[in-house]
């Protein structure tokens, strides 16, 4: 696992400045504190911060080049499968030089140029440099695991890991890209291909991209496909179908086990990484090493549940109950995730990573379950609506308002009766609309409400609506439900879940794999009939059938908790006062994109517990403090502080 980075010269006499590219590399310090190496061939430069994960001898080093140093890579990610792949390659005449799975995927390339990613098993965000062609080739895994950015103008390109690596070249201009910053304030995070600095956009996940002569194309070469459909006639088939299903992940859990490092596994007590857990312990031969964090409040607290786990498969466990300090955690998530990001479940992901590099250097972890298996809420309550259409199109708005009276009115979005009265308001809009409804923070019409005038008149033509349609429409899926975890797959997965995983994990130098999101496992899931992850009411069915052997009937048959904290507390109480300072504050005023009154009702209405507006809140604050820090900080006083404290922290970690 790594972090890299590069610029390329469109004009050949053009040299890469050393200097510039170490500093870009460093930016990513808590990427790869193990070891830095840069490549430079005049007008090209590679730069990559290591964290040794396969192969910790100095072989290793990156960038790394095949035999003859015509091709040479910049790697972040593992393959899974690439002890498979070496040993064709060695078969086939190609010298290794180290056991690193790097150096198969350059082989790899030098074999059958971008047809090697139809070969990859794993995650990965890499670039290569053909010396021969002055072609750069750079590729993201399918279901991007791994982030990679880039900007192009007539006179270079830049790529990294992380945005504040292409910002420390002082020829970039440091711009938001407002349009992104409101498509943001809809989805809590950047959607691909926009990033929240205007010229820099994410290669999407399953994509490569190829710099030549300067110009930049962009081609798919995976898209997570729901037809054609297992047939299930008989219960023989379902069974069948249980037993691929389990064999399937673990597998993928087994091969994401393969390390020269010590590893472990986050357990939340959920099904997900109960399960992964379970199938880890069955495969190794010592005990699993397991981490969980809870919170002081028992509604999102599910240690007793990872409890139950780690006893059964008896685990080394490491328990730890987070009393966070918001105001010194909270800058420090701004910093790595580069822009602004809402969800608030990265500050216990932040934590138990945290937690797990104190022991181990790779975690596994249960994430994309829902996504793949049909675990949301929503997914039934979109089976609900398709039942209950009718009720839409044959009741007069005005009933329906009164429907709505019936329900006890509530301001906690997590309520019955909140949820219960936005189904109801959502029934006469199309499918696409009321997906939208449930899970945008920022619907167009508090946009509307919240923006001045002039902002609102910018943004006018940019619907953020549309790009979930957008998405919704090349679904190939032909069922409601499968369409809308075939839009999560492509869309919040990447974008928000992912991007969560990703940095918060980094961020310590911890390297986290997901079996639940091997390219093989969902396939197999987007394959299955819907019955088979939404059963009646019982979500992940199928997934649940294939793990009862293994599990607690406590963990499979428990409601869902999700991994959140307690925002709307922490807004009324530690947090309140920043708040109210950042966004009564000049600074916040003077950005022009939201109305005064807006954010002085929505924090007066949730200090007094009249409405909960945690959300919204918590929007506007990492937006601010994204502003504060990215856009008004002069950047070479933040990129020397960072980088010295991460350096001290890395030496102290080793």
């Amino acid at each position: 696992m790594c972090g890299i980075c590069g610029k390329l010269n469109f004009d050949p006499q053009r040299r890469i400045d050393e200097d510039l590219l170490i500093r870009m590399r460093d930016t990513l310090y808590h990427r790869g504190p193990d070891d830095g190496g840069i490549y430079i061939d005049g007008s090209m430069g590679l730069g990559v911060r290591r964290l040794a994960i396969i192969d910790l001898s100095s072989h290793g080093h990156q960038p790394l080049s095949n035999e003859d140093e015509t091709l040479w890579i910049a790697f972040n990610g593992e393959i899974y499968n690439f002890q498979e792949i070496r040993k064709d390659l060695l078969q086939q005449g190609h010298q290794f030089r180290s056991h690193t799975d790097t150096e198969t995927v350059v082989h790899l390339y030098e074999r059958h140029g971008p047809d090697c990613l139809q070969y990859l098993r794993g995650m990965f965000a890499f670039a290569i440099w053909d010396k021969r062609r002055r072609r750069l080739f750079l590729a993201r895994d399918r279901v991007g695991k791994k982030p990679l950015f880039y900007r192009a103008d007539s006179s270079s390109f830049w790529f990294g890991s992380e945005i504040k690596a292409i910002l420390e070249d002082p020829e970039v201009p440091r711009s938001p890209d407002y349009t992104a910053i409101h498509h943001y304030l809809a989805f809590q995070s950047v959607p691909a291909p926009w990033s929240a600095f205007e010229g820099i956009r994410k290669l999407p996940p399953g994509h490569f991209m190829v710099v030549e002569n300067g110009r930049v194309t962009t081609e798919r070469y995976w898209n997570l496909r729901f037809s054609p459909k297992r047939t299930v006639r008989t219960r023989r088939d379902e069974e069948d179908l249980t037993e691929e299903a389990r064999s399937t992940v673990e597998e993928a859990t087994r091969l994401r086990m393969i390390s020269d490092v010590p590893l472990g596994a986050f357990l939340s007590g959920g099904v997900d990484s109960s399960a992964v857990v379970a199938l880890m312990a069955r495969s190794s031969s010592r005990p699993i090493r397991t981490f969980s964090i809870g919170f002081d409040q028992a509604g999102y607290n599910e240690t007793h549940f990872a409890r139950l786990v780690a006893e059964r498969y008896h685990t080394d466990h490491q328990e730890f109950i987070v009393h966070p300090n918001a105001r010194e955690v909270i800058p420090q998530l701004v910093w790595h995730y580069n822009e602004p990001f809402a969800d608030s479940s990265a500050i216990p992901t932040f934590y138990v990573s945290k937690l797990a590099r104190q022991h181990v250097t790779v975690a596994l972890n249960g994430d994309g379950g829902d996504e793949t298996f049909g675990g949301y809420d929503r997914y039934y309550a979109l089976s609900l609506a398709r039942k209950f259409r009718w009720l839409g199109k044959v009741v007069s708005p005005a009933v329906v308002r009164v429907l709505e009276s019936w329900i006890t009115k509530s301001g906690d979005p997590r309520s019955v009766s909140w949820r219960g009265r936005r189904f109801l308001r959502g029934l006469g809009n199309s499918f696409e609309e009321q997906y939208f409804d449930w899970i945008s923070y920022f619907s167009n019409a508090s946009k509307q409400s919240a923006y001045t005038p002039e902002f609102a008149r910018q943004q006018s033509s940019q619907d953020s609506l549309s790009l979930l349609k957008d998405v919704f429409d090349s679904a190939d899926a032909a069922d409601l439900v499968d369409r809308a975890m075939q839009v999560d797959a492509l869309s919040y997965l990447p974008d928000t879940l992912l991007t969560k995983v990703d940095i918060a994990s980094m961020a310590n130098s911890l390297e986290a794999r997901s079996p639940l999101l091997d390219h093989k496992v969902m396939e197999l899931a987007a394959s299955l009939p819907v019955a088979l992850k939404l059963h009646g009411r019982v979500q992940k069915y199928l997934f649940k059938k294939a793990m009862e052997p293994l599990l607690p009937p406590e963990i499979l048959q428990r409601s869902k908790m999700g991994f959140g904290v307690p925002l709307a507390d922490w807004l009324r109480g530690e947090l309140a006062g920043w708040a109210q300072e950042l966004l009564l504050g000049e600074k916040f005023r003077s950005r022009g994109i939201f109305r005064a009154d807006f954010a002085d009702k929505i924090l007066r209405e949730h200090l007094s517990g009249r409405w909960n507006w945690q959300y919204h809140i918590w929007s506007l604050v990492m937006l601010e403090l994204w502003f504060q820090m990215f856009i008004d900080r002069p950047p070479s006083r933040q990129a020397s502080e960072f980088v010295e404290r991460n350096v001290a922290l890395a030496s102290a970690m080793k």
